[in-house]
């Protein structure tokens, strides 16, 4: 039985889905090795740019062809325009970068190809000015001028020997190719120099965050610091107050007392801490607010009751202390009044902490010890971390043994206004006393 009038025959002209999808899936894969070659390019300009290049000349190249029309079927002209995009083949199929010889040669070869059928307002010569331009953009300067050199010594070239045509008059064309190659060489230039320019932006943009990363640090540490020093000398504290207690009165409750608020410290600082380190994370921002001036009262009642004796006087509004200023204070406080447990126990400390219109001061100070030993000023990170809050927020602190004993005094301005500054660092002005002991 004749079945082969039951299998419809394939229209002509006219290709299987699945040769079709084939088809499609190549030149798929074909686009997207170019566009990962250009990317791999070392000349790190986007792929828009290098693709307008050979954009525009292939509309030059094109044009060139078109205008030698009267000499087909030569194939002179299409073999010029190859030769022009030679570098493309040789990139997206043997992987060999566009080097500024390559670039050169084939560009001076494709328009000397041109010029040997030369035609009345040619474009070929505008093959050197694209070039020139993409030379100038990759190459060193003396590439750049060599290249550019001969090319126009090309063009006299074939213009003394009549090929270079721009109507009826003689040499009205070569003036015009040469300052077209010399702008491209200057276009390319620019765009070197705008690639330099962003080279030295990422490396500027990279050291910046390396020291944002590591102020960031600096910070952080500080604050631990500062964390763990006060809640550790006020836990020790209570916890010698709890076995003094228990040791010398066997009073359970005053002991148990002690304990008590040690613990509460105790997690008061891990809290503190948890807060701090999380600072590292790339989270959200905790919404715990900092603590500030108006819990320096606070401060001073925690170490209070951890048995440090502290002979403590506010003044002033602390309305105007703003929120960094309020936190520097705070965290200089709880280092110098942790200081005095650390090096003078047993001693007591006197806290003033003063606010007026101009200034918020803040002096903490001690008696030494009778074998107090010799103290080098910016040695531990206390002193340190205390200088860069101070300083960071246009402060000025002061640290050292006098006849009063031990003394930290820092003062922040609060005035705003040019004068400000200039007026919180005279002595009468940044350091007076409240009003009343005057």
């Amino acid at each position: 039985m004749d079945v082969s009038h039951a299998i419809p025959a394939k229209a002509p002209g006219k290709a299987s889905p699945r040769r079709r999808f084939a088809a499609r899936a190549a030149v798929a894969r074909l686009l997207t090795t170019v566009r990962e070659r250009i990317e791999s390019l070392p000349y790190d300009y986007p792929p828009a740019v290098i693709m307008a290049a050979d954009l525009a000349l292939l509309v030059v190249t094109g044009a060139a062809v078109i205008q030698r029309h009267a000499y087909f079927p030569t194939v002179l002209p299409l073999v010029a325009m190859a030769t022009a995009f030679l570098p493309i083949p040789l990139f997206a199929i043997f992987r060999v970068n566009p080097h500024p010889v390559l670039l050169k040669g084939s560009a001076l070869a494709s328009c000397a190809l041109f010029l040997l059928q030369p035609v009345n307002a040619d474009f070929a010569p505008f093959v050197l000015v694209i070039v020139a331009g993409e030379v100038a953009a990759v190459a060193s300067r003396g590439w750049t001028i060599g290249f550019t050199l001969l090319a126009i010594l090309e063009l006299v070239a074939f213009d003394v020997a009549g090929h270079v045509h721009w109507g009826e008059q003689p040499l009205a064309g070569l003036p015009m190719y040469v300052i077209g190659i010399l702008l491209g060489m200057f276009v390319g230039v620019m765009l070197q120099y705008q690639r330099r320019f962003l080279y030295q932006e990422r490396e500027n943009q990279a050291i910046r965050s390396g020291q944002a990363a590591d102020e960031e640090r600096r910070r952080i540490a500080r604050e631990v610091h500062d964390v763990i020093a006060h809640s550790l000398s006020i836990t020790l504290l209570h916890l010698t107050a709890a076995r003094r207690a228990l040791q010398t009165d066997e009073d359970v409750t005053e002991a148990v007392e002690a304990l008590v608020e040690a613990e509460r410290l105790g997690r008061q600082a891990m809290a503190d801490i948890r807060r701090t380190v999380g600072m590292l994370d790339a989270g959200p921002a905790q919404l715990a607010p900092e603590p500030g001036a108006a819990d320096i009262d606070e401060l001073v009642g925690d170490f209070r009751r951890a048995g440090l004796t502290v002979d403590y006087a506010r003044t002033g509004d602390l309305t105007s202390v703003s929120g960094a200023i309020g936190h520097a204070l705070y965290r200089i406080g709880q280092e110098s009044l942790a200081n005095v447990i650390k090096h003078a126990p047993g001693t007591p400390a006197t806290v003033r902490f003063d606010v007026s219109a101009e200034a918020a001061t803040l002096v903490v100070s001690n008696p030494l010890p009778p074998l107090w030993p010799a103290w080098r000023r910016d040695t531990g990170m206390g002193l340190r971390g205390m200088r860069k809050r101070t300083e960071l927020l246009g402060g000025k602190i002061t640290a050292g043994d006098g006849d009063d004993g031990w003394t930290v005094r820092v003062g922040f301005p609060l005035r705003s206004g040019p004068c400000a500054t200039l007026s919180t660092m005279l002595p009468g002005k940044l350091w007076n006393k409240p009003q009343e002991d005057t």
